[in-house]
């Protein structure tokens, strides 16, 4: 993902969540707000709970592949933070997929 497409700043990261709607499933909380530049952002956050750091870089880098792929999902006049929540460990790469796409089409 490219920089431009990115929230990274702690303080931005928690104002967004402090101030946003979001909606949830057993596996991800989706945070979106209207967005404040030209392109969609993306933040995503996986807690130390949820393993050590490979598992968490793994689970990072598949929610990233998986937002590349169904980018045209995406509202075009939103942020998002997806926080990947522990249960997503026991998941395959297109279960993960699947619940995180079903999670975006509720979003409105």
């Amino acid at each position: 993902m490219k920089k431009s497409k990115r929230i990274k700043s702690k303080q931005e990261f928690d104002k967004f969540i402090k101030t946003t709607k979001y909606i949830k499933n057993s596996f991800y909380v989706l945070h979106f707000s209207k967005k404040k530049m030209i392109v969609n952002r993306f933040g995503i956050a996986v807690g130390t709970s949820v393993g050590n750091a490979v598992t968490r870089n793994l689970l990072k880098r598949r929610t990233k592949e998986i937002i590349k792929e169904s980018q045209n999902l995406f509202k075009k006049d939103l942020d998002y933070i997806i926080i990947v929540r522990k249960r997503c460990v026991e998941l395959s790469y297109q279960e993960m997929k699947e619940s995180l796409i079903n999670l975006i089409k509720k979003v409105k």
